[in-house]
Formats: structure tokens, C-alpha cells, sequence
């Protein structure tokens, strides 16, 4: 039904609007009693052959949702009825902040992909943790951090840090995320030198804490082997717990769409069926090079469960969807976690 009549339907109106229109409905019928136990019935596959222990946390499934769709975890609760194993929200900036102009989002359905160019829209990490504290669920968070535009990467340590202590208390795990292609000078930070810096400074701010959460970087698709040697030797010497792989791509090679509407929609990240087979790449170059030495989350242009198991082969120990979810509708993680049963996994 959704991919016969809702998805055309919500096809014809423009994206941003269109996900906007979907968090109102979803928030309003998880209210009338009832409702979500209904969602949880039909979407939820529970098996304990599912659970993943990872970072001292007990996924109750492998299958989450990627950061960018719960930017200020304004729905974490109610998503997570969908079937999800964790959801991680944001990217969150220290100051909230608008993004670039619209419009910003577009779909690709040719290549089953979208670009987008949000620019890190969000109301900030402090308004975030307010809603985190009234969390009513036990939907393991994952909180992806980022800086503010208007910061000169010099300084992009300090927006961290405000970030990470606005959040600890209320996600279950971090990203550091210096891979979107949508703030300027952002991917200046995977270089060897500040990002070495970067997650040092992380570590030992959690380092101080009670009871640290675990700290994951999140790489872009577009780096090249040496690159992802350096990300590999990072990892070791800063001893963060994990990557994630990838985030959205400037390329637009192989696509089947009409070259001129490419160009309509100008800079912005690649997401979607375009980026399988390079995000499934990377992820083997990082799980492969490095003998399995850390968790690796696998992310981008997973659709089917097929998709996901060629992840988990590759070396992924969990997955995570954003364009997928768009694309095939609300059932993904039930016929993803499905699969991975069928597999054997």
C-alpha cells in the first residue's frame, strides 16, 4: 500500500514539506490510545537471535535509523515503534541554526536516491535535551554532533564540546560528525591532524565522566584508500569505539537521472541506491585493513534486506537507514531484520 499509494501521493508534494507533514501525523496518532502497541504489533520483529551487544548497550535489534530524519529528537520515541533497534538524532550544533535556503531537499526516484543540502538545521543540543529528558520509552539514542556554520574550523573543537556536555546525560552514544559535505570547510576536519585532535579532546571530556558513552566518528563516502588508512590508524591511537560509514556523497557519477535536473539541484549530498556499493566498499576496506579491531556502523543506500546482509558481511555490526526509509516505507526494518534471520545472521 505504501509503495502503490502513499509514496506516489507524498511524491507529488516537496520533500521538506512532506517530512514535515509526516512527523504532525505520526505524533498525533501515537496519542490516541492504543495506537502504538498497534505499530509495534505490525512493524516489530522480536527475536533474541536480533540482539547485538555493542558498547556496552544491548540493541534489540541491528537495524537503526540514521541521523538527519529526528534532527532535534522531537519523534525518537515514536519512530522507535517502527521497528527500529536504536535512533540516533541530529546533527546538533551548540547554537540553533536555520540551514541554507530552500528549497534544499530533492528526490531523485529514478535512482531511487535524494540530494540534499539541510546545512545542519537544527534547534540546537540544549533545546534537544530538554525533549531527551522526557524520553518515555527505552529506544537505545544515539546523539550525532556537529559545529555551527559560523565557526572557523579552529575553533569547531570548542562547538564539540558544548554539544557533548549539553547531550551526555540524556544519549547512549555519540558521533562526531565531520563528514557532511553541506557546511562549508566541514570535511577539512577528517584530515589527519585535526580530527586526531578533535577526538582526543572528546575522549577526554568522557574520560571525566561517571560513566562514559561510547564515542563514534562518522566518515564521508568520498575518501580514498590512503585516507581511510589514516581514519584506521586514528581510530587506534585515539581508541574511540567505532566508525560509521558513510555518510552522503558529492558524487554524481552512474546516475540515471536526467543530467540537467542533476544540475537544477545543485551541491548537496548524495544519499540513497547510488551509494551501495560504495559505502558497502568502504566499509570492507575499513573492516578488512584493520583485522575487525573496531565496530563498524554501516549506512548508506540500504533499501531491502538484502542490502543490509551485504553490509553485515562486508563487516558492519549494525545498520542504519535514512533514504530507505523514504523509499520503501515503514515496514524496511521489519523486512531488513526479517532477513537477517532468514540469513542467519
Amino acid at each position: 500500500m505504501y509503495k502503490s499509494i502513499i509514496k506516489p501521493l507524498f511524491f507529488l508534494f516537496e520533500p521538506e514539506n512532506i517530512h514535515h507533514l509526516v512527523f504532525k501525523t505520526i505524533k498525533f496518532l501515537c496519542k490516541i490510545p492504543g495506537i502504538p502497541s498497534l505499530i509495534k504489533s505490525i512493524y516489530s520483529v522480536n527475536d533474541k537471535r536480533l540482539e547485538r551487544k555493542l558498547f556496552g548497550l544491548t540493541f534489540p535489534n541491528p537495524v537503526g535509523l540514521a541521523a538527519g530524519f529526528d534532527k532535534d529528537a522531537k519523534l525518537y520515541d515514536e519512530l522507535g515503534y517502527y521497528g527500529f533497534g536504536f535512533i540516533e538524532i541530529g546533527t546538533l550544533t551548540p547554537k540553533p541554526q536555520p540551514g541554507n535556503d530552500k528549497p534544499r531537499m530533492f528526490r531523485l526516484p529514478e535512482d531511487e536516491g535524494l540530494i540534499n543540502r539541510m546545512g545542519f538545521n537544527n534547534g540546537g543540543a540544549e533545546a534537544a535535551a530538554v525533549r531527551l529528558k522526557n524520553r518515555k520509552s527505552n529506544i537505545i539514542i544515539g546523539g550525532n554532533i556537529g559545529k555551527n556554520k559560523i565557526t572557523p574550523n579552529e575553533d569547531a573543537v570548542g562547538d564539540y564540546e558544548k554539544c557533548f556536555e549539553a547531550l551526555f546525560d540524556y544519549v547512549d552514544y555519540f558521533v562526531v560528525n565531520v563528514s557532511s559535505p553541506n557546511t562549508p570547510g566541514l570535511r577539512a576536519l577528517q584530515d589527519k591532524e585535526p580530527l586526531t585532535k578533535l577526538l582526543l579532546h572528546v575522549k577526554e571530556l568522557n574520560a571525566k565522566k561517571k560513566n562514559p558513552k561510547a564515542i563514534l566518528l562518522k566518515i564521508a563516502p568520498d575518501l580514498t584508500n590512503e585516507q581511510l588508512d589514516d581514519i584506521i590508524l586514528i581510530v587506534k591511537e585515539t581508541k574511540i569505539d567505532g566508525v560509521i560509514a558513510t555518510n552522503t556523497t558529492i558524487d554524481r557519477s552512474n546516475l540515471t537521472t536526467n543530467k540537467n535536473k542533476i544540475e537544477t539541484c545543485g551541491a548537496g549530498g548524495l544519499s540513497g541506491k547510488p551509494l551501495t556499493k560504495r559505502s558497502v566498499e568502504v566499509v570492507k576496506y575499513l573492516s578488512d585493513k584493520s583485522n575487525k579491531a573496531f565496530p563498524i556502523i554501516g549506512v548508506g543506500g540500504i533499501h531491502t534486506g538484502k542490502d543490509a546482509v551485504e553490509m553485515l558481511k562486508a563487516g558492519a555490526s549494525l545498520v542504519q537507514v535514512y533514504t530507505g526509509f523514504i523509499y520503501e516505507g515503514p515496514g524496511i526494518a521489519k523486512k531488513i531484520n526479517k532477513e537477517i534471520l532468514k540469513q542467519g545472521l
